[in-house]
């Protein structure tokens, strides 16, 4: 195992108090330095947002607290979930009395955190509301959808989340239109290589050196199918053919792009990518608004990519566009 670490056991904090050092003039935490919030938390008047999960997968979770997006998150050990406890000290650092909703990943671990969370915090006559993002359609079929993981399509629901509860929206105003844009987004991805977690010190699954795995998840949970690998633009047109017949657009939609790379994947690859996904689209009359390409929620130093579809309406296209700014993401 080749880091750039000290003690693996020291990794999470050590990783905090940097990024708390580079980013004090957007970010704070609470007494526990797992416990990050924006440093103008709570908001007067303001709904809080807050999600939480385990580390490895920056710029997921944390990198997305700031303005026009996140208000707190809650972080975990490597792969791991935060507990309730923290889940609860992040909620009422956030809670402004206008109540918090819960924006996280389907995964056994954060719901039943969170959940232990949000009742402890009801108990404090804090409201909360809780969104899972299950927009892994290689994770269970559409018949099955509330099985399926949340992936990188979580930061377009941050982002639509974040700009609707900085307009002045209701917690039920946020909620529905999360909700409604959830329903639109589909991400699918694939795997090159494994990644290591540092306490473990050795590779979380093996995958030959020819090989890939269609639809593995961001822990390294199965995907679809293991086969040889293929080039670029097949890779990208079988991905894309799943991602459109799961989501049913209409000619004429307008979609936004995100092309995620999963920790050690150049940026040149993730713009090959994005170029058939441009003209697989346009072939199909379909619109793209916005295009985001870079590393958005990652695996450790996992090679491989994920492709996330997200169709718009109005209104989300104009909670997309609103201006937000972060550690890791800024958008004017």
């Amino acid at each position: 195992m080749k880091k750039l670490i000290n003690q693996p056991e020291n990794f999470v904090i050590e990783c905090l108090g940097g990024l708390f050092k580079a980013h004090s003039d957007k970010l704070d935490f609470t007494e526990d330095i797992h416990c990050v919030v924006r440093k103008d938390a709570p908001i007067g008047g303001k709904v809080g947002l807050a999600t939480g999960g385990g580390s490895g997968h920056l710029p997921v979770f944390l990198g997305y607290v700031g303005k026009g997006m996140l208000d707190g998150c809650a972080v975990g050990d490597v792969f791991a979930s935060p507990s309730s406890d923290q889940m609860l000290a992040v909620t009422k650092r956030v809670n402004s009395g206008k109540g918090v909703v819960y924006i996280y990943g389907n995964y056994g671990g954060d719901v039943m955190n969170f959940d232990m969370a949000a009742e402890l915090a009801e108990l404090e006559d804090i409201d909360v509301r809780t969104v899972l993002v299950t927009d892994d359609i290689a994770s269970a079929p559409p018949e099955e959808k509330t099985r399926r993981r949340g992936v990188a399509g979580m930061v377009f629901a941050f982002k639509i989340a974040g700009a609707k509860a900085e307009l002045g929206g209701s917690i039920e105003e946020v909620v529905g239109v999360t909700e409604r844009a959830l329903s639109n987004i589909r991400t699918m991805g694939v795997a090159l290589s494994p990644c290591t977690v540092p306490m473990v010190g050795k590779p979380t699954f093996t995958i030959n050196d020819d090989d890939m795995e269609i639809g593995m998840g961001i822990h390294g949970e199965p995907g679809i199918t293991r086969e040889k690998l293929e080039s670029s633009d097949r890779i990208t047109s079988r991905m894309m053919n799943a991602l459109l017949k799961d989501l049913g657009p209409s000619k004429g939609d307008k979609l936004a792009v995100m092309v995620n790379g999963l920790g050690a994947t150049p940026l040149e690859e993730l713009y090959i990518m994005y170029g058939k996904i441009f003209d697989l689209l346009t072939e199909k009359d379909l619109r793209v608004h916005r295009a985001y390409i870079g590393e958005f929620a990652t695996s450790m130093e996992m090679a491989g990519a994920s492709i996330t579809l997200f169709r718009l309406d109005d209104e989300l296209t104009s909670l997309l566009d609103y201006h937000a700014e972060t550690p890791f993401f800024s958008q004017y």
